[in-house]
């Protein structure tokens, strides 16, 4: 009983944040990017919480518990996506618009834009069905609560914190959360390890492939779950608005330094946690000829959670890692909602509707939006079978979508309008066509014509070759589309906005 009481009242202590945070909101600035005034400590808080979501809690854990230690290359793509982003926080921050599509706009045209919010809303909703599913099975484990039921009840929490108070409730709890699941991985990972028996015990328990590099797969399996990642982070809007956010260029490069190093530590821990707690409750199922499938692998955190006293871990300890992952979970699906529903209300509504909508009537259609993304995360959760499957397809979306056009932006002058949307347009195309293809195949054959992790190769490797053939082959840009990029002149801004105006 007292794991449900340290679950609900961690949700109470979210949601009256959320608020009281609600009657500080007062115009579309504080709603969407918290006034553009976030410190460094709370940024590095937000953007851990936000990336630490139930893909690695769950699909990152499970993949550990088959694997071993390869699975850090699904990791490793982060890791190397924000030592990368770090080059281009500041300038992302100079720009300070709202989200990614204005940037799509401002170097492409609206075209770029309308694609650009299309990928955000298909990809982010799927990441925040995953999101629910995980709520689901936290109730299902600490109170009995049948899943179906406790993906309802997580989704009408995460919908109703997110429609209050937008970014200034997220960005606000989220230092909390950080610190939380830092914390609890730090704490719960040794102890695991030194009461189960130590590296002899994982030796004599798990397959030698655990310790391989490629956990007994190919290079090519590694690229598969490394890619995925590696794209998405650098295309994440999540990142891109919360560095909207920031009060300042330095503090938006500082955060991502803080960003990495606790980004590598923490999934470290939690994929070593993982491993070592699979090694011995993999043992005791077998003995009692309840094997831990594949499928239940992905409960494995939870699993150590809520039984942590049979591999050595304290009630406190259990309780803490619980509390770790009810944070996660509450502020990955809130992040991941309110970006898409930021896009539909900037990009969408307020860019093609009603131009002149004052700040109360946007902050309304944004609360509107929430919640309806909400209900459309909840239905395409019913189409996958698997948490890794959902972030796979999300994460090949937005880094096949997005990131070549996106990168190109800030990195290659020679980019054209032609090439940024066709760029747009392929990614998403190529990742639709596979995904869709491979649920009709699944439904009526039992195949698949491209497995979820592989779906990234074809997809990146045509946005990218579309991208670079289509802007050769046609007219260099003008100054005064790439200009505002590559320089600090704020004159440029005015010049931006008229050829915005025209298109």
């Amino acid at each position: 009983m007292i794991f449900l009481w340290v679950v609900l009242g961690y949700l109470v202590l979210l949601m009256g944040i959320s608020i009281y945070k609600s009657f500080m909101v007062k115009s579309q600035d504080d709603f969407m990017v918290a006034g553009r005034s976030v410190s460094t400590p709370r940024l590095v808080g937000t953007l851990l919480c936000t990336w630490m979501g139930s893909g690695s809690l769950l699909a990152g854990a499970g993949l550990a518990a088959n694997v071993g230690f390869s699975e850090l290359w699904m990791a490793a793509g982060a890791w190397i996506g924000i030592i990368i982003v770090f080059f281009l926080a500041g300038r992302v921050r100079r720009i300070a618009e709202y989200t990614v599509p204005d940037i799509l706009e401002l170097r492409y045209n609206k075209y770029a834009r309308i694609l650009g919010t299309i990928v955000i809303v298909i990809a982010y909703t799927t990441i925040v069905g995953y999101q629910f599913r995980a709520g689901g099975f936290v109730l299902d484990l600490v109170a009995g609560i049948p899943e179906w039921q406790g993906v309802l009840l997580t989704a009408g929490f995460i919908i109703t914190f997110t429609a209050f108070a937008g970014m200034m409730s997220i960005v606000s709890v989220d230092i909390i959360n950080g610190a939380v699941i830092t914390v609890a991985m730090l704490v719960a990972a040794p102890l695991v390890f030194f009461n189960i028996g130590g590296s002899e015990h994982l030796t004599a328990t798990l397959d030698p492939s655990h310790f391989q590099i490629f956990g007994g797969n190919s290079f090519f399996w590694a690229m598969g779950i490394f890619l995925p990642t590696f794209f998405l982070l650098l295309g994440e809007s999540n990142m891109y608005q919360k560095f909207f956010s920031a009060k300042n260029e330095k503090s938006a490069k500082n955060a991502v330094l803080y960003w990495v190093s606790g980004t590598i530590v923490v999934e470290t821990a939690l994929a070593s946690l993982a491993i070592f707690a699979f090694s011995h409750f993999n043992l005791l199922d077998k003995a009692n000829e309840m094997f831990l499938s594949s499928e239940n692998a992905e409960r494995i955190i939870l699993h150590t959670a809520r039984y942590g006293t049979e591999v050595g871990l304290p009630i406190w300890g259990g309780l803490l890692l619980l509390a770790a992952s009810v944070a996660i979970i509450t502020s990955t699906g809130n992040s991941f909602l309110l970006t898409p529903s930021t896009n539909l209300t900037r990009d969408i509504y307020q860019r093609f509707i009603n131009r002149s909508a004052d700040p109360k009537k946007i902050v309304i259609f944004q609360r509107v939006m929430v919640v309806l993304l909400g209900f459309l995360a909840y239905l395409l959760l019913t189409q996958f079978q698997t948490i890794l499957a959902m972030a796979l397809t999300a994460y090949t979306m937005v880094g096949a979508g997005l990131t070549p056009a996106l990168l190109a932006a800030f990195l290659w002058k020679r980019v054209t309008v032609e090439g940024g949307v066709a760029s747009i347009a392929t990614g998403m195309g190529v990742t639709l066509f596979i995904t869709v293809t491979n649920s009709i195949l699944m439904h009526y054959q039992g195949v698949q014509l491209l497995n979820e992790q592989y779906i990234i190769l074809p997809a990146a490797s045509l946005s990218i070759l579309v991208l670079i053939l289509v802007s050769l082959a046609t007219k260099p840009d003008g100054k005064e589309k790439w200009g505002r990029f590559y320089t600090k002149d704020a004159s440029l801004a005015k010049a931006i906005e008229e050829v915005k105006q025209e298109d």
